[in-house]
């Protein structure tokens, strides 16, 4: 990993907003989609609307940094089908780390009575001025759009390994945070 040229890696910022929002994802995911199967994971609702929040603003950081740093070309030889489904897979991960929390807060901000909307406990985040319609179809969209979160983060993680496991190239290496001699 190290031994790659600095132009065939990640900046480290790019890696950390990568690694960190992956996480947050992952886990948004387990308890949206578990809360209704697993009902030990309905407590954790609080965590899911902050961490929904967290992924909503690092995403804006994720993006002006990508926008303002040229990421890695892919490798040589890759086919044009291939870097296009690789360009709009990646955009439209973007789009829904916006959309599904735009969508949670929606959902949360309708008429009627509401619990305190806290970010893990430490201040109120507002609600939106949205009357029930809007916040019906954020609740509609955002359980949509968390099926189609899921998919795209399951395509995404196997490209990854296949062209880390199949390929032998540089694509999921180049992603990977670096250690430091000595650390495991």
């Amino acid at each position: 990993m190290a031994g790659l040229p600095r132009g065939e890696r990640y900046s480290s910022v790019a890696i950390a907003f990568h690694w960190t929002i992956a996480v947050l994802v992952i886990a948004n995911l387990v308890i949206g989609i578990g809360h209704d199967a697993i009902p030990a994971l309905r407590a954790f609702m609080g965590a899911h609307k902050a961490i929904g929040i967290t992924v909503l603003v690092l995403t804006a950081g994720r993006i002006a940094w990508r926008l303002a740093h040229r990421p890695p070309a892919l490798p040589a030889g890759t086919p044009a089908w291939e870097k296009g489904v690789a360009h709009a897979t990646h955009w439209t991960l973007y789009l829904l780390m916006i959309a599904m929390p735009l969508t949670g807060w929606l959902m949360v901000s309708g008429p009627g009575p509401h619990r305190p909307f806290l970010w893990f406990g430490l201040f109120d985040i507002p609600l939106l001025p949205v009357g029930k319609g809007l916040s019906d179809l954020g609740h509609d969209a955002h359980g949509l759009l968390g099926w189609l979160m899921l998919a795209l983060v399951v395509l995404h993680i196997a490209a990854a390994l296949r062209h880390h496991l199949l390929l032998r190239d540089t694509v999921l290496v180049r992603m990977a945070p670096m250690l430091r001699r000595g650390s495991r």
